[in-house]
């Protein structure tokens, strides 16, 4: 379909019906009416003020954009995700992921206005011009909501697709465009009809897509994720930067991405977790943050639905993991997030200099935490020397990525670090007892570092589990701190309850099967995190029947998982082959030897499913006889 363009640099409307409509209401606007998306970072309408969740701290702060003095610092709950302006203020919002809650508050005064109750995992947040509505994705299960702000109330949710993050409205706020965290796959949401009008699949291979932009005047989407390529477990190949291009209304009539590798775009230099993107109100540039390497890049933004980006410059260094990014509406000014600096830099959005900075909170936890969590985000020496990957590119805020690596040693499905510190030994073949043990990950050809430890420790020898004998602990204060940063995850209260320490009708039933001795299901899913994990000799580990994969280079006897948070998998088992829990209790145990479960009925399956999802329903202790001490 041929196309022209009009003299404000919007695309003229093309003939023919649904193909006109949808364009249509992506450019009628002009680009300072660009639709707004998630961030943890918003500017108000004016440019005058800016806000900032502090994810570590619980807290929203307020900055004087003129003077870059922080004015107030408000507290919201546990890990707010996004904040926004809501219309032209004075009002804002923000998601509260852990606590499953949506706050109004008036930053100027630091009022909490509202506390609303949503649906599980609130993430991304954004608000209409006029104040009158606000959308949110939440991660788990899924779904989109709308509150209404005169009423203070949720009033519609949408199921989109599992796992969603990023959110941005149309200019015209007719419709959302969302994306899958673990798929970086764009869905857009029609908001009169509310429903998913259309989806943009991707490569299998594309991972974490926490945000989405929309270009001010073109059909346009853009998000930065990362590639996992899971079947090269080396720190030359595994995991790549990425910014993918999305064709909201492609000239074709078909729907179109292309992906860009940002780390060949930025000349061979190599950014690590690509986190967030930002426009130029003038749509000519966006500027992409990494997390992992702690950099910043400009590119231009080209009018040919063909090579989409060229970069401006290079690679600029910035402050410590840099999560969000906003442009002022002059487009003079870059304002970046650098979260484990606990501020906001001011940077000149032609040139990237450096201008100001302001301090948003204070650092939380203890100095070993912080340093922990340096440590586990960076892609930097000590911890790489390629600057490919960093810890948090596979278990990004303690979570799984979702993935299952063809490792050397056999299929390994990624797994979340919440209760850690209670159910050590580590891996699914329990071959580390401490998590200083990552220090041969670090060493190793998958980080390619040089490591936390002074000197040389002993080689591994094949697949044998060198690192139960190698006391690791105490020979390096940062890796004693990452040990303390990974061992401080902790769970949630599962969703699927309908109250603290209460369980369904079918979960209870699921219950008692869990627990008789007809099922045997406790005898290895035991104690207050449903694990037989123990740090004594000899360790606990079982043949369920799921290691007869002939990769598998090591034993078939695997260490209990916990089954605390288990709702939330996107696989299940040590190799990911079950899709679901019916699969893990039926088609992977045919012989009975994970629990015995070929006797029960279709209903007593599904009681036993809804048991498991139920976990944890209560809050499990903080200290057990197998909690270690790095805390």
């Amino acid at each position: 379909m041929a196309r022209s363009r009009d003299t404000t640099g919007a695309w003229a409307r093309p003939t023919g019906g649904l193909l006109l409509a949808t364009l249509s209401c992506l450019v009628q606007c002009s680009p300072a009416c660009a639709g707004s998306h998630n961030s943890l970072l918003d500017l108000s309408p004016d440019g005058r003020w800016l806000l900032c969740a502090n994810s570590d701290n619980g807290s929203v702060s307020l900055v004087d954009c003129q003077t870059m003095k922080m004015l107030r610092e408000i507290p919201v709950g546990d890990k707010p995700e996004g904040v926004t302006w809501i219309g032209q203020g004075p009002l804002a919002a923000v998601t509260v992921y852990r606590e499953d809650a949506v706050v109004l508050l008036q930053p100027h005064t630091g009022e909490i206005v509202c506390r609303l109750t949503v649906a599980d995992e609130p993430y991304g947040i954004v608000s209409d011009a006029a104040g009158q509505r606000v959308w949110v994705t939440h991660e788990y299960p899924g779904l989109v909501s709308e509150i209404d702000v005169r009423s203070r109330a949720v009033v519609r949710t949408l199921a989109v697709a599992p796992y969603i993050r990023g959110i941005a409205l149309t200019a015209d706020e007719k419709a959302l465009y969302v994306t899958g965290y673990y798929t970086a796959s764009l869905y857009r949401v029609d908001v009169q009809r509310w429903s998913v009008a259309d989806t943009w699949e991707v490569n299998p291979s594309y991972n974490l897509a926490r945000q989405v932009a929309l270009h001010p005047s073109r059909p346009k989407a853009y998000v930065a994720h990362i590639r996992s390529r899971t079947h090269i477990v080396d720190g030359n190949g595994s995991i790549f930067p990425q910014v993918t291009v999305y064709d909201l209304v492609p000239p074709t009539g078909e729907k179109r991405f292309k992906s860009f590798a940002m780390d060949t775009i930025n000349g061979l230099a190599v950014p690590t977790n690509a986190w967030e993107v930002a426009l130029s109100p003038d749509g000519k540039r966006l500027y992409v943050v990494y997390a992992g390497t702690d950099d910043i890049n400009v590119c231009e933004v080209l009018d040919d639905d063909f090579r989409e980006l060229v970069p401006v410059g290079g690679l600029r260094r910035v402050g410590r993991n840099p999560r969000a990014l906003r442009i002022s509406a002059d487009g003079q000014r870059a304002y970046v997030y650098h979260t484990l600096d606990f501020e906001v830099g001011e940077y000149d959005a032609r040139t990237l200099r450096p201008l100001r900075t302001v301090a948003v909170c204070k650092p939380p936890k203890t100095p070993a935490w912080v340093r922990g969590k340096i440590l586990f985000n960076s892609a930097n020496p000590p911890m790489s020397s390629r600057r490919w990957i960093a810890c948090a590119s596979c278990h990004p805020d303690g979570h799984h990525d979702g993935r299952v690596w063809q490792n050397p040693e056999g299929p390994r499905r990624t797994t979340a670090l919440f209760g850690l510190a209670h159910t050590h030994p580590l891996h699914w073949s329990a071959d580390r007892d401490e998590v200083q043990d990552f220090e041969y990950t670090i060493r190793g050809p998958l980080m390619r570092g040089r490591g936390l430890v002074s000197g040389p420790i002993p080689p591994k020898r094949g697949f044998e589990p060198i690192e139960l004998e190698v006391p690791l602990r105490g020979r390096s204060a940062d890796l004693d701190a990452l040990a303390v940063y990974c061992n401080n995850f902790e769970f949630t209260l599962s969703p699927h309850i309908p109250a603290p320490g209460r369980l369904s009708a079918a979960a209870e039933r699921g219950r008692h099967l869990f627990f008789s001795e007809q099922t045997g299901c406790a005898t290895c899913h035991s104690g207050p995190y449903f694990t037989d994990s123990t740090l004594r000799q000899p360790l606990r580990l079982h043949d369920v029947g799921t290691g007869d994969d002939p990769a598998e280079k090591m034993s078939p006897r695997f260490d209990t998982p916990t089954l605390l948070g288990v709702y939330r998998q996107t696989a299940y088992l040590h190799h990911g082959k079950a899709k679901t829990l019916r699969d893990v209790l039926t088609t992977f145990n045919r012989q009975d030897k994970h629990g015995k479960t070929s006797h029960l009925s279709p209903q007593q399956m599904d009681d036993l499913v809804e048991f498991l999802k139920s976990l944890p329903y209560e809050w499990p202790p903080q200290q057990t006889p197998n909690t270690v001490a790095d805390r």
